[in-house]
């Protein structure tokens, strides 16, 4: 595998670089990744940064395997100057992970084929000390659960010291959080096997049963994008015998997608925890059901994947992104929040993101009309309303905040009022239907949507019901 990674940095070492992450597996293994970018191995401002994470569990090896094959793919068609994969590379920061479980992925490639021609189902799937990664993160949904009663944090619930303190946590696991931290990633997928399903968050059941669908805040978000990979899949989406062979799972009937908390419950796991402790959408992809197929059938995996990996890529666009800087100095402002509400529904979206130490972020967000406001403490709050309109082959729109601190007056937003009031007015509910319950704990935020709603009634009278055209 590290030698594969080595061949396509070689092949094409001025958009990749191989790296580590910081410590060691159990058998004191790498977890090694390589990235593509225009200028790799750094974070640039505005440029999102993406992840493939395959092979958690070391017997589902189809994932690692077309893992590897992206990054030859990316690295043979850059070199080709293929359009899309150029855009891809300069407009983005792309990392591959081939294996997060390395010694598992030994333990399974050694055992002997049964005598049915099959692998064994279980052996090598937990790392060489028998932990399953993917329940070994840090439990976030029992707190976020608790904090949705309290009106607590809505992102970032745990603090990375506190939560690497806890025990039992795997070295691999370490690891990963590590590197969630340290990176600003905005869109991620998790590759698994034993069935074909695009799974999304939640993955855990807010009360403890075995399956019951879960959503998260940015449900709508989190369906389009399982939504375009099963779509682009070669089978996901289609007419397919179920893998569970009952036909009790048949996700066809949701485009080839599923819930994960509707499917079976799983606290601990690394989806959840990166869209808990991170500002990164993670969602986990099952390829086949077949774990650990012959070799001769990684070609036909690879072919049925390989549309919906580059598709999946692209939409780390979707949405917004931009930089929140101080209005005085104009340096960046680290941790700043943006909260969204949606104009359509009046609903809060209750998981804030924040920026990055250089003061860029990125919201992904489906299509639709928006509320934005950028805070920090110590500033006075920002709003600016939005049409998101994702297009294919584009950028996501930047949308810029300068906060002016509280020492100085708050600064006069007429052009940011404006844009809100057209599309209050064009694509808001009236105003007794405004969700009071989904923003009352943001009281700057009601004040706002309590103006902006008596000045939407104003319109409505004032136009006689006709929409204001745009």
């Amino acid at each position: 595998m590290l030698a594969a990674l080595n061949d396509v940095h070689e092949r094409c070492e001025e958009i990749t670089t191989v790296y580590n992450l910081p410590g060691h597996t159990v058998q004191n293994r790498t977890l090694a990744v390589i990235d593509f970018a225009s200028k790799p191995g750094q974070h640039v401002v505005g440029i999102p940064e993406f992840k493939y994470v395959g092979n958690m569990h070391g017997n589902e090896v189809v994932g690692r395997e077309i893992i590897l094959a992206l990054a030859d793919y990316l690295c043979e068609q850059y070199k080709a100057g293929n359009k899309t994969i150029v855009w891809i590379i300069e407009n983005a920061r792309i990392h591959l992970m081939p294996s997060m479980n390395p010694d598992g992925w030994e333990i399974a490639n050694v055992q002997p084929v049964r005598e049915d021609g099959k692998m064994d189902w279980i052996k090598g799937r937990t790392n060489a000390d028998g932990v399953d990664l993917n329940r070994n993160f840090p439990d976030l949904n029992e707190l976020i659960y608790k904090n949705e009663k309290t009106h607590g944090r809505n992102n970032h619930v745990e603090r990375l010291a506190e939560a690497l303190s806890k025990k039992d946590l795997a070295p691999e696991t370490k690891s990963v959080m590590q590197w969630l931290s340290s990176t600003p990633f905005v869109l991620s997928a998790n590759l698994h096997g034993g069935d074909l399903v695009a799974n999304y968050p939640y993955d855990a059941t807010r009360d403890g049963t075995t399956h019951k669908y879960t959503k998260s805040p940015d449900d709508a978000t989190f369906k389009y994008l399982a939504g375009v990979y099963a779509s682009n899949h070669a089978i996901m989406a289609k007419e397919h015998k179920p893998c569970d062979m009952s036909g009790d799972d048949n996700f066809v009937e949701d485009g080839g997608t599923t819930n994960g908390a509707d499917w079976y419950s799983v606290p601990g796991g690394m989806q959840d925890y990166n869209y808990l402790e991170t500002d990164c959408f993670e969602i986990t992809l099952e390829l086949g059901c077949e774990k650990f197929p012959r070799s001769n059938q990684m070609e036909g995996y690879w072919e049925d994947n390989k549309n919906a990996l580059i598709e999946f890529i692209l939409q780390v666009h979707i949405g917004v992104k931009g930089l929140v800087v101080d209005a005085v100095t104009l340096e960046p402002i680290d941790h700043a929040a943006i909260k969204v509400k949606n104009i359509s529904n009046d609903i809060y979206i209750e998981h804030d993101i924040t920026t990055h130490k250089d003061g860029d972020y990125y919201r992904l967000l489906i299509d639709g009309a928006y509320m934005l406001k950028a805070t920090a403490p110590g500033y006075h709050p920002s709003v600016k309303c939005r049409l998101v309109q994702n297009e294919d082959g584009t950028t996501a729109e930047e949308v810029h905040f300068s906060l002016t601190p509280m020492d100085y007056l708050p600064p006069d937003d007429n052009e940011d009022y404006e844009m809100c009031q057209m599309l209050i007015y064009n694509f808001g509910p009236v105003p007794d239907q405004i969700n009071q319950k989904s923003i009352e704990d943001d009281d700057e935020l009601l004040t706002e949507l309590q103006y902006l709603g008596k000045l939407k009634q104003l319109l409505r009278n004032v136009h006689g019901g006709n929409q204001v055209q745009q």
